[in-house]
């Protein structure tokens, strides 16, 4: 990405995200990095339900939430408010959220058409089908994405990855012409880690290897394939970072293999910088990724990355398997994931290769480059009305 100067042009942006912050998934993380970049030059307006997040400069709008489940009406709730307080006085209206109004949308994972009969085909599609239309659940979703991605003079989509453009534009032909793809950046560290200080806060054994995994829905991103691997290889410890709802059936799993001693449950974290701090690799044998930013962040944190290949992770098809990074062709194959973690542990040349082309790959894709695109997306558009 070109690291060009911003406008001096300042413009009015309402950015809509039902939860705003940083504890948040990748699609609110995105959001709320490219709107402090942003802030800098322009007035922004963030429309959130949940907001945690507070930066100089930026305007917050709390939207009610009167009822948050089921979470199909509330998604409706949310994009009809929006668009009643949105539809005036912003040069552009950006929305993370299906909704059927804004200038520019940002389309974060797979499309809900996409996900609804993905290896589906004969009788197992027809009943899908058939669940849809009499599900006012789908159907809202249906018709949100539907309305969200339908052709529209002025209006541009931005992919955050290559695997989310083609999978939209496959779904939604009529996108392609207007369509971008701005992958996530990231900030890089002001200073090295103190690692020893880290595993310390952080209640972490010191002097062992120690692998990290970060997520939030530990089946999707792979963790139960970790932990299967973790048997083959016994000196290596691993920290698991994500939701805590999950935590007591993958403690029984990590059990039943005889590896819960080196398996440390840290629940969800405000800030994840310590545990990458305190880390000596990330694996990611996630199975559906559209991006994966924990990959990114922990290159800039000068980890060596373990992670599932194209298609199963976006990120891969920037990457090359040996260079900055391991790539695992099936997440799902404990038995690979295990050569490739016991490969990096026995290997500190290998370690120093992945550690220095990974932090290069990170540096090149800062936040500010990021913003910087939609900038001159967002005065294209101005200009050409």
């Amino acid at each position: 990405m070109n690291n060009q100067p911003f406008s001096s042009r300042r413009l009015r942006i309402a950015v809509l995200n039902r939860h705003f912050g940083y504890r948040y998934g990748g699609a609110e993380r995105y959001a709320a990095a490219v709107v402090e970049e942003l802030a800098a030059r322009h007035e922004v307006h963030v429309f959130a339900q949940e907001i945690e997040h507070t930066f100089p400069g930026v305007n917050y709008h709390h939207i009610s939430c009167p009822l948050p489940k089921p979470r199909w009406i509330n998604q409706l709730w949310f994009a009809l408010q929006t668009w009643l307080r949105t539809r005036q006085g912003f040069d552009i209206v950006h929305s993370h959220e299906n909704s059927w109004h804004g200038d520019v949308q940002t389309v974060h994972v797979r499309p809900f058409r996409v996900g609804l009969f993905h290896g589906r085909s004969g009788s197992r599609r027809a009943l899908k089908w058939l669940s849809l239309i009499t599900s006012p659940r789908l159907l809202a979703y249906w018709w949100l994405e539907a309305a969200r991605l339908h052709p529209h003079p002025g209006k541009h989509t931005i992919a955050t990855s290559e695997q989310v453009k083609q999978e939209t534009c496959d779904a939604y032909p009529g996108t392609a012409a207007h369509m971008h793809v701005i992958t996530p950046g990231v900030n890089l560290p002001q200073s090295p880690a103190d690692q020893a200080h880290e595993r310390a806060q952080l209640a972490l054994p010191p002097q062992v290897p120690l692998a990290l995994f970060v997520g939030n829905d530990y089946a999707k991103k792979g963790l139960g394939t970790l932990l299967d691997a973790l048997r083959e290889v016994p000196e290596l410890h691993l920290a698991v970072v994500g939701h805590g709802q999950q935590i007591q059936a993958f403690r029984q799993q990590a059990q039943q293999l005889q590896v819960a001693d080196r398996v440390h449950f840290l629940g969800s974290l405000p800030d994840v910088t310590p545990a990458y701090g305190a880390a000596d690799f990330l694996i990611h044998p996630t199975t559906e990724d559209t991006y994966a930013m924990v990959v990114l962040e922990a290159m800039a944190h000068g980890l060596p990355v373990i992670v599932s290949a194209a298609p199963y992770c976006g990120i891969a098809t920037e990457l090359t398997h040996g260079k900055q990074a391991l790539l695992l062709t099936e997440p799902r194959d404990s038995r690979q994931l295990a050569k490739h973690l016991s490969d990096l542990l026995a290997s500190t040349p290998l370690q120093q290769r992945l550690r220095a082309a990974g932090q290069l790959f990170a540096s090149e894709r800062s936040w500010r480059a990021v913003a910087q695109a939609h900038e001159r997306l967002f005065l294209q558009m101005l200009e050409s009305t």
